[in-house]
């Protein structure tokens, strides 16, 4: 995520309290910040959310800037509770940098390894040793959706906080309810039913729910989904 001065304290300082937090103090015109940056995010990404990064262009935010004394850029800090407790200057390999962030992921946990597995036993055993883990949450959801027991799958997902892949995970349940599996439906079938229900969303809770479901089936990068949104917001306002 992108981090300014204004919201340093929450995204970072206050968030680490809860997962480690790596922060990528970059600007635009530092050739060694392009390369670095896409190492950092893929070996943070491959934490599983073990770890976040937060990223802080430096030229937009000088007071994060001054926080940590920065003389020279790329600088990347590990913080835990608030403390800064690992760093590096400058362009390193991508060895170090994955080194780097594995040394602030927790060693996964046995609930970790059984979500890992994926098959709906391991699923459920992991939801035994942690009914709130979210991957094997997640994957649960997955598996019941595809099975075709979406109340279920709803039940399980209420339990989490929200995140991107729940609301579509939900929202996949939700239609499967209304007996629109997204799955087995074509694109031009969801498009109908996108348009047959935006003549109904502004007085119609029901198929209001839906239209939204459908949108966030199809997810925020199909060239559609824009201007179904904008669609909907011109008939609610």
């Amino acid at each position: 995520m992108d981090v300014t001065d204004e919201t340093f304290q929450t995204a970072v300082l206050d968030r680490s309290a809860t997962v480690p937090v790596i922060v990528d103090l970059w600007a635009p015109w530092c050739g060694p910040c392009k390369t670095l940056g896409p190492m950092i995010e893929k070996a943070v990404a491959d934490t599983g959310g073990a770890v976040e990064l937060a990223k802080v262009n430096v030229d937009d935010n000088p007071a994060v800037a001054r926080a940590f004394n920065v003389q020279s850029i790329p600088a990347v800090f590990a913080l835990s509770q608030g403390q800064v407790v690992d760093q590096f200057i400058g362009a390193v390999p991508e060895a170090q940098i994955t080194a780097f962030v594995q040394r602030l992921a927790p060693a996964p946990s046995e609930a970790d390894t059984l979500a890992a597995a994926g098959d709906e036993a391991s699923l459920r055993k992991a939801l035994e040793l942690e009914p709130d883990h979210p991957g094997a949450t997640e994957g649960l959801a997955r598996v019941l959706i595809d099975r075709g027991e979406p109340a279920e799958a709803l039940a399980l997902l209420q339990r989490l906080p929200e995140t991107e892949a729940g609301r579509v995970l939900a929202a996949e349940a939700r239609l499967l309810e209304a007996g629109v599996d997204v799955a087995a439906t074509g694109r031009a079938d969801i498009e109908a039913k996108l348009n047959e229900l935006l003549d109904r969303v502004r007085d119609d809770d029901a198929a209001r729910q839906e239209f939204v479901d459908l949108l966030e089936a199809m997810g925020p990068d199909d060239p559609s989904t824009k201007e179904y949104r904008r669609a909907l917001t011109a008939r609610l306002y």
